[in-house]
């Protein structure tokens, strides 16, 4: 860990104004760690600088940045608080391998799961009821596997993303929430308890000053930092103009995997996973399709050691988020079969089933509700049906 004069210097760097993370890391290449920029003189910064900003580094900082770095020190002086520089040991390697690493990063948390194996999973805000669960079973069953779960704490996929790795075995895997606010300004305000659990079981980080508030332009450059750390991003529901594409398109140009989980033809919110496998992106339909390209390990021994075979397209039901090939004995009958076929994976009301297979209500009923038992199909919350298996 650094001085705490080192750190002032650190904190002044990221705080002048005019000095962005690019400039910061140019003049660090020149004259090394941040208290030599400091004491250098307006001579030698104007070779790199102009003039203003040169005599502005070269003078004390303004009693407004003295101030935020002393309130900096009183937030970090707090248990599970932590700053994290680029000449820090703790500093996650993969950030180096990106064009633009932040400077420092601000941790509230555990910062060794910073070190950890990760995968990003994003997606749509107003990400759909299947969409959130196939993201929850993605993430507790690669948590499981070790990885850490990285995303932005927005709604929808994101939140879904980081209580799915929440839910893993303890001791397997974590989760990371990278914010695009000062690590005090929690956004959005109703994911504050699933962030105080993070916390306990995995990190939130930011790049951004203490106090920063949520700012449209800054959540890309969050994105920048979600594909940074991980070796691969999953898409699990996006429209055709989304930012999870633009995380997307960051992890392509950092040589990262990109994954994207397909959807029905008809939603929005399946244009933007299907415009990506259309640019290269790999197909997946279970989250052993993401542990063995990245890990390497073959599928008969997931399948073996997990009895896990399909997650994609479930809908809201009973069960952990994972669909297996155990029926319990249950055999769909012939006109059960029919229904299901009938069915496809895409939620139907009891209305259109009931015109479509040109049966009664009472028998359509009774079969729902035998292949709803059997988790052949679940009942979503507004009442119509979809098939699961």
């Amino acid at each position: 860990m650094s001085s705490q004069e080192e750190l002032q210097a650190w904190l002044r760097l990221t705080l002048e104004p005019d000095v962005g993370p690019v400039t910061a890391r140019q003049l660090l290449a020149v004259f090394g760690l941040p208290e030599q920029v400091f004491a250098a003189s307006v001579g030698q910064l104007m070779k790199y600088l102009p003039q203003k900003l040169a005599l502005q580094l070269a003078a004390e900082p303004e009693p407004d940045i003295q101030g935020l770095i002393q309130k900096t020190f009183e937030w970090l002086a707090r248990p599970g608080h932590y700053i994290l520089t680029l000449a820090d040991p703790l500093y996650p390697k993969a950030l180096f391998d990106t064009h633009d690493p932040p400077v420092l990063l601000y941790v509230d948390g555990r910062p060794e799961v910073l070190a950890m194996p990760t995968i990003a999973m994003v997606g749509a805000r107003n990400a759909t009821m299947g969409g959130c669960d196939n993201a929850r079973a993605f993430a507790k069953y690669l948590a499981g596997q070790g990885w850490c779960v990285v995303s932005g704490l927005a709604h929808g996929i994101d939140a879904a993303a980081h209580e799915g790795a929440l839910q893993a075995p303890a001791g397997s895997g974590s989760t990371i929430a990278v914010m695009g606010t000062g690590i005090n300004r929690l956004y959005p305000a109703a994911n504050k308890n699933l962030a105080l659990r993070i916390r306990e079981q995995g990190a939130l980080v930011s790049e951004l000053p203490l106090d920063t508030p949520a700012v449209v332009h800054q959540f890309p450059r969050r994105n920048r930092i979600v594909a940074g750390l991980s070796k691969g991003v999953l898409v699990v529901e996006a429209a055709k103009q989304s930012g999870s594409l633009i995380t997307a398109r960051l992890a392509g140009e950092m040589g990262r995997e990109v994954f994207a989980i397909p959807g029905s033809i008809h939603s929005p919110l399946s244009r933007g996973c299907h415009a990506l496998i259309r640019q290269g992106a790999k197909l997946v339909e279970t989250a052993m399709d993401i542990q063995e390209e990245l890990a390497g390990i073959p599928a008969n021994k997931l399948t073996a050691d997990t009895g896990i075979e399909r997650v994609v397209g479930k809908g809201r039901g009973k069960g952990t988020g994972t669909i297996t090939d155990q029926t319990d004995g249950f055999v769909p009958d012939p006109e059960q079969c029919r229904l299901l076929e009938r069915m496809g994976f895409e939620p139907l009301s009891l209305d259109e089933l009931v015109s479509d297979l040109r049966i009664g209500v009472s028998e359509v009923s009774s079969q729902l509700l035998a292949l709803e038992l059997a988790a052949y199909i679940v009942r979503l919350n507004d009442g119509r049906y979809q098939r699961v298996r």
